[in-house]
């Protein structure tokens, strides 16, 4: 079975079916979104990220932004309901650090988590390897 830091998953790291990824950190209720490694690939040089404001709240699913590469252009989706804390403004300059390094310089948010029993609900590291090795058949 594949293993998620085989692949530069960050332990704990869960993810939508949609590539969002969420990184939750229990102690602060805190949490970091981005899409996945698998995803920023799929979409190629990514060229812009348009993101939220600090403060909004969203639900679950809600879209939060448009992330655009020379490929396509897609909605990002929020892995859980929470409110905004922070905002990588860094992707507005250098939208390419998503293609470079999703979970670490290309995270897109920081998130109050409002309901982390949602975050049940998302498929772990291993959990979603096994998905896209699926998806890619």
């Amino acid at each position: 079975m594949a293993k998620a830091e085989d692949y530069g998953i960050p332990e704990g790291t869960k993810f939508l079916d949609t590539h969002e990824y969420i990184l939750f950190d229990e102690d602060s209720e805190v949490a970091l979104v981005g899409i996945s490694h698998y995803a920023a690939e799929q979409l190629g040089d990514i060229v812009y990220v348009e993101l939220p404001d600090v403060g909004e709240q969203f639900e679950q699913g809600d879209t939060f932004g448009t992330i655009e590469s020379v490929k396509a252009a897609s909605d990002l989706y929020m892995p859980v309901s929470g409110t905004i804390t922070a905002v990588n403004h860094i992707l507005e300059e250098e939208p390419e650090l998503v293609n470079d390094s999703c979970y670490t310089d290309g995270w897109m948010l920081e998130i109050t988590v409002n309901k982390a029993k949602q975050l049940d609900d998302l498929m772990d590291g291993e959990g979603y390897i096994e998905y896209v090795e699926k998806a890619a058949v």
